[in-house]
C-alpha cells in the first residue's frame, strides 16, 4: 500500500497580504482553530512555513507540563502552598520590611 493513500487531504485556503501587513483569515479557518474575532495567536516561521497557534492553546500545553512536572516532584499541595506563603513572607520582608512598625 502506497504512504499516499494514508495521507491526510490538505485543504489549502489562499490569502492575501494587505498594504497594512495584514491577513484575513476566512471563517473556515477560525472555525477550524477554534478561534474567534479578538482572539490572541502565536506566529512562528520554521522551514519557510508560517505556523498560526491560538494562544490559549500554548497556554494550555504550558499549564499541562507544569501539572506533569507537578506530580512528577512528589510533592504534595499543602507543602507546595506552605513553601510558597514562606517565600512570599520573606519577599515582603525584604522589601518591606523597613516599614514595619516597631
Amino acid at each position: 500500500m502506497s504512504d499516499i493513500r494514508h495521507q491526510k487531504e490538505i485543504e489549502m485556503t489562499r490569502a492575501v497580504v494587505r498594504d497594512r501587513r495584514q491577513i484575513t483569515l476566512p471563517a473556515d479557518i477560525l472555525k477550524q482553530l477554534g478561534l474567534k474575532v479578538g482572539d490572541a495567536v502565536e506566529l512562528e516561521v520554521e522551514d519557510g512555513t508560517l505556523r498560526v497557534t491560538p494562544s490559549r492553546t500554548r497556554a494550555l500545553d504550558a499549564l499541562a507540563e507544569i501539572h506533569r512536572a507537578f506530580q512528577e516532584s512528589g510533592i504534595t499541595l499543602k507543602e507546595f502552598l506552605a513553601e510558597g506563603r514562606r517565600v512570599r513572607r520573606e519577599l515582603v520582608e525584604k522589601r518591606y520590611g523597613h516599614l514595619r512598625r516597631t
